[in-house]
């Protein structure tokens, strides 16, 4: 098959996946080698495709399907360095965790940049003595314990972010310790023609509500100050009104069906007083009176209500 043959099929190929999946995600695959990708691929299978291919060959694909969909243009900035493309109708959470789930352990590598913190742990190494002046250069503290060499306390030897010397990186190989775990990162997401991080994701139902129900109470708090009705201060307003009323009810001869509660109590509160329970001391024949006695005074309270403002 001829060079040309092969840019129409993979066009081909592209134009067809974004007509038949709603969802993207534009994944870097920085070191991540061919037996890792095929497990990624088949942990995806039936719920979404991989795709690869040149950054020259996708932008120009998707320059021309700009006219079939112009949202197409929102994928073009991120079509940079070693990235593709998993194309899902799926949950977008669910393959999300698929995608990242496939990780694989690597030695630190000269000139790699650290994607963690590097800590060396304390401890015995049990390497020979001669080599503690390799551990003396990078500041390692160390001492010679029955003969090998033993890691005084832990060492940050890497920060996040930062390139691995040749050193760190022999030492860590002396060490066979590998700090470092590669695999596919998500970097966009396209989905129905919007593009967003794939943190969007994280945020639960409940979050959402809470933010809702906070800008609710702000625009009630706001309404209420400058005196302006909104469905969030409305029943603040018929409550507050209620309570005012149920006041001015009280200070004067004015009585309604919702007034009359609060009055007879605070003309005789010992009628709404619950019957104090039997004492310890009272007689075995006395206790049945006593029981039933506070049953009567409870049925009263109940009989109150207390729904001032239902």
């Amino acid at each position: 098959m001829s060079k040309g043959e092969k840019k129409t099929q993979y066009f081909a190929k592209l134009q067809n996946l974004l007509e038949t999946y709603n969802s993207i995600f534009i994944v870097s695959v920085d070191n991540v080698g061919s037996n890792q990708m095929h497990q990624i691929r088949q942990s995806i299978r039936g719920e979404g495709v991989v795709l690869m291919g040149k950054n020259t060959m996708v932008r120009r694909a998707l320059k021309v399907l700009l006219d079939q969909n112009p949202n197409y243009e929102k994928l073009l900035p991120f079509v940079r360095g070693n990235v593709g493309f998993v194309f899902t109708n799926g949950d977008l959470k669910d393959i999300r965790t698929k995608i990242l789930a496939n990780r694989v352990a690597a030695p630190a590598k000269s000139g790699a940049v650290a994607p963690v913190d590097v800590i060396i742990p304390g401890g015995n190494t049990g390497m020979e003595p001669g080599k503690t002046s390799f551990f003396q250069a990078l500041g390692v503290p160390t001492k010679i314990t029955r003969g090998t060499i033993e890691i005084i306390n832990d060492v940050h030897l890497v920060k996040i972010g930062s390139k691995v010397g040749p050193s760190e990186a022999s030492l860590l190989n002396m060490l066979n310790i590998s700090p470092f775990t590669y695999g596919m990162e998500v970097v966009q997401v396209y989905d129905n023609g919007t593009c967003f991080n794939s943190d969007v994701l994280d945020i639960t139902d409940d979050v959402l509500m809470g933010h809702f129900m906070s800008g609710v109470q702000n625009v009630a708090a706001l309404s209420l100050q400058i005196g302006f009705p909104t469905l969030a201060s409305v029943p603040h307003v018929l409550i507050n009104g209620y309570k005012n009323l149920l006041a001015v009810s009280v200070a004067t001869e004015y009585t309604f069906d919702g007034s009359e509660k609060i009055k007879a109590y605070l003309a005789d509160p010992s009628a709404f007083a619950v019957a104090a329970p039997a004492a310890a001391s009272a007689s075995t024949e006395a206790a049945p009176a006593a029981a039933a006695q506070a049953e009567a005074a409870e049925e009263s309270d109940d009989d109150m209500g207390f729904g001032l403002f239902d």
